[in-house]
């Protein structure tokens, strides 16, 4: 690393901010995040996920998001897979390509900014478990983000369990993010009562299995609660995002800044 590079780095922790990414399989998110307060210091920008969704494309349009803040900092970049020291262990929604590959490692190199990877959900529920609707909680919290599919992340006592994607777990016979995702509401043309049942289905299903205190429902249909709220029952008390579609820039950041330290 060059005298530079570290100091241009030093730079931005000092000041807390990092660019939060979050890629989705519709949208590409990005912000500049004040990491110490959990806020957007710029308008969010998004972009189209390139479809097909490989490395090569999606990586252009992570270049493409940097040009458009002027950013040479850190990043974090929240990523719809199974992460595993920084590796991309899984492609539900992407082109398979991404699988095996480093790709905080391939980013860093291809845009010259330090580069942490992390679950997309993951760092949706850094976000909230900070400053949002989680705060404080410390029983048993699953984060359920719905949206192209559905992702999950769980903390108990305020701890992480990492890449537990139990989108993929059986509803009614289906996949669950087959069957529930918002994807799949607009697809079908469901109304709210009709997918709200089915989203009640999958989430009494995660309820079953894990027990959890409190559900806290992301995605972009957290910012469309009330269509729908009537239609699930469940025991544990469930809200939607307090950063709604915008914890994953935030968490990604959060996530960036304790890992990515110069």
């Amino acid at each position: 690393m060059s005298v530079d590079f570290f100091l241009l780095s030093f730079f931005y922790f000092r000041e807390m901010k990092v660019l939060g990414i979050d890629i989705g399989g519709t949208g590409v998110k990005g912000a500049i995040i004040d990491t110490r307060k959990g806020l957007l210091l710029t308008e969010r920008h998004r972009i189209p996920t390139p479809q097909p969704a490989t490395p090569t494309a999606v990586i252009e349009t992570v270049e493409e998001m940097i040009a458009e803040f002027d950013w040479h900092g850190p990043i974090g970049c929240g990523f719809p897979a199974a992460v595993k020291h920084e590796i991309v262990k899984t492609a539900s929604n992407i082109d398979k390509a991404w699988i095996g590959m480093n790709a905080a490692a391939q980013i860093e190199k291809d845009t010259g900014c330090p580069t942490h990877l992390v679950n997309d959900v993951d760092a949706a529920g850094f976000a909230e478990m900070k400053f949002g609707a989680g705060k404080k909680n410390k029983g048993t919290v699953l984060i359920v983000a719905v949206g192209t599919g559905i992702g999950t992340a769980i903390f108990t006592k305020g701890k992480l369990l990492p890449n537990s994607e139990l989108g993929h777990i059986k509803v009614n016979g289906m996949i669950g993010e087959h069957y529930a995702a918002n994807s799949i509401r607009e697809r079908e043309e469901l109304d709210w009562e009709t997918w709200g049942k089915r989203l009640n289905e999958y989430l009494n299903a995660l309820e079953f299995l894990f027990w959890p205190d409190l559900i806290i429902l992301g995605g972009g249909v957290s910012k469309k609660f009330d269509h729908y709220s009537e239609y699930i029952k469940l025991d544990a008390k469930i809200v939607p995002a307090y950063n709604e579609n915008n914890a994953g820039m935030i968490g990604a950041a959060l996530a960036a800044k304790k890992e990515l330290k110069p």
